[in-house]
């Protein structure tokens, strides 16, 4: 199910080609997929509790989209029945003075999930060749080699027991628009609002160009991106629930073999 949306290793992405509004596979409408969401949950939690329990590897989910793509929305209904034990968001906003003083990966190697953890991105490491490439806040020779960099640290966490899955959130540059006015006049939508999402709709087509890049550059067989359709919200959330469950099911954790127990008694 999930090689439907997978960007194969050395394959060339020009999101302009590819329709955000697509629910191709999705078991019918919105009600009939929302009807098979709450099992797919249920199998989602139960696989995160074998993990968790097992203690031996992580799961790190990244998420990268357009501003009102949807990642907020994603973690909210997605990992609904996981165990918050086991979990942990990372939101990476503006780096900070110290994070400055280091390389780009350091504030990130820090938030990576432990072992038994499922490790969500909000935003990640991407951000360090893409809005520092839209807006010039590094030079072209530091940004353009950052892409190997990411490759390499991402082996790496492969290396050591982590199973890295990268989901970029796909819309339209209408659906954006119409996203931002929701949040703009709805008064429990607009706390999340700022004057700066409406500034960066003015880069879209940069934006666009420097995903198509990283996209093209970064997927791998031990790091694949995955790019969903997500103008329907009902079927990203359907088709990240699929591809986390299918991961999931790939690396089939195990409960540990219990201590001997023979002779014990509970009085």
């Amino acid at each position: 199910m999930s090689e439907r949306w997978l960007v194969k290793p050395g394959q060339t992405i020009h999101l302009e080609a590819l329709d955000t509004n697509s629910t191709d596979g999705a078991p019918g409408d919105r009600d009939t997929t929302d009807a098979q969401l709450p099992a797919l949950h249920q199998e989602l939690g139960a696989l995160q509790d074998r993990l968790w329990a097992e203690n031996r590897r992580a799961l790190l989910v990244v998420l990268q989209a357009m501003d009102a793509g949807g990642k907020d929305g994603t973690i909210r209904h997605v990992f609904d029945a996981v165990n918050p034990q086991g979990t942990r968001v990372t939101s990476f906003k503006q780096p900070t003075p110290l994070e400055l003083r280091h390389d780009f990966l350091w504030r990130v190697h820090q938030a990576v999930p432990a072992a038994g953890e499922i490790g969500i991105f909000n935003r990640s490491h991407y951000e360090d060749v893409l809005v520092v490439r839209v807006h010039g806040l590094v030079p072209q020779h530091l940004w353009s080699k950052r892409y190997d960099q990411i490759n390499s640290f991402e082996e790496l966490l492969h290396q050591g027991s982590t199973t890295v899955v990268k989901l970029f959130l796909h819309i339209s540059n209408d659906e954006q628009k119409r996203r931002l006015e929701e949040r703009l006049h709805q008064p429990d939508k607009r706390w999340k609002f700022s004057a700066s999402d409406a500034a960066e709709r003015a880069f879209w087509n940069d934006y666009r160009n420097a995903y198509d890049e990283a996209l093209s550059k970064t997927s791998t067989a031990h790091a694949p991106w995955y790019i969903i359709p997500s103008d329907h919200k009902w079927y990203r959330n359907w088709a990240v629930s699929r591809i986390l469950i299918d991961t999931l099911r790939e690396m089939d954790p195990k409960y540990p073999q219990p201590p001997d127990l023979s002779g014990v008694t509970i009085t």
